[in-house]
């Protein structure tokens, strides 16, 4: 098979995955962001108003509010989920069964559903029955007990733990993966070396791995900013707009009050955000390996 016929193949391959995800995916986005230059409650003739919704979205205080509760979404998830996986995987990596149990444990959260989820963190932070305060309160702590969810300081802060927990297990699996996949030929040379313990982790096995760490920091920031369920269900995005993220936003704004341009709209802000955020990561992690 020459070059030409190798390159028709993998077109050939490729081509029904790349035709749904522009039919699902991109073409969705452009018609979302068509949209956002219009007034249109979902129903009848939509009514051109240029850049009004997007002025409107960067006037109201809420969309500030929930743009800050996602960038603290999205700094929990880059320095909560990325080095409790990372430290889970190096010390999860090995195939006995010990290791494949406590893997597993650890992924559980990800195969349960995100209303299951949310449920078990509501009992938990409930302020009467939950097992929090009952802890806080059989330790002596009773100056400690909150309500959680009910207090906008700190309802916020109340949702990082459940988030965290929620997708820890997908970064585990990634990084036992990439972990695995360093070739037994490295670790016998830094054997030879001398090389263990934590020089050999620091110089030899997270360098190997710093793409595979680049990705899943992508996909933190991506899945950060679309955080919706897990808030929803918990809060809704109260009390008062405490708990408010963009795409809770998004959803209040489009199906509460039938404005569909102005979700629209909101929906494009939140893609443009995302690829600031992801574009920014890159280019510091660029910087970093050119400094290198």
């Amino acid at each position: 098979m020459n070059l030409l016929q190798n390159r028709r193949f993998i077109m050939t391959g490729l081509a029904p995955a790349v035709i749904l995800y522009a039919l699902f995916v991109f073409v969705p986005v452009i018609w979302s962001a068509y949209y956002g230059f219009f007034d249109w409650s979902g129903i009848g003739e939509a009514s051109y108003i240029g850049l009004q919704n997007y002025a409107e979205i960067w006037r109201d205080p809420i969309f500030w509010r929930a743009l800050k509760n996602n960038i603290i979404f999205v700094l929990a998830s880059v320095f909560g989920q990325i080095p409790i996986a990372l430290v889970l995987a190096v010390l999860l990596h090995k195939s006995s069964l010990l290791h494949r149990f406590l893997r597993s444990a650890v992924f559980l959260p990800m195969v349960l559903s995100t209303v299951v989820i949310g449920m078990i963190w509501q009992y938990i932070y409930h302020p009467q029955i939950g097992i929090l305060n009952f802890l806080l309160n059989t330790l002596g702590l009773d100056s400690w007990r909150l309500q959680w969810l009910s207090d906008p300081v700190i309802a916020i802060y109340s949702l990082v733990p459940p988030l965290i927990w929620s997708f820890v297990g997908l970064y585990l699996i990634i990084f036992v993966s990439a972990l695995q996949n360093i070739p037994s030929e490295i670790h016998d040379a830094a054997k030879i070396d001398g090389v263990s313990g934590l020089r050999k982790l620091v110089s030899i096995t997270l360098p190997m791995i710093k793409n595979t760490v680049q990705v899943a920091i992508i996909l933190c920031i991506s899945g950060s900013l679309k955080s919706f369920d897990l808030v929803f269900i918990m809060t809704k995005g109260g009390p008062a707009h405490a708990t408010e993220l963009l795409a809770t936003y998004m959803y209040n704004s489009t199906f509460t009050t039938y404005r569909y341009g102005f979700g629209s709209a909101i929906s494009t802000t939140i893609v443009i955000i995302s690829l600031l955020l992801i574009g920014t990561s890159q280019w510091l992690a660029s910087r970093k390996k050119d400094a290198v």
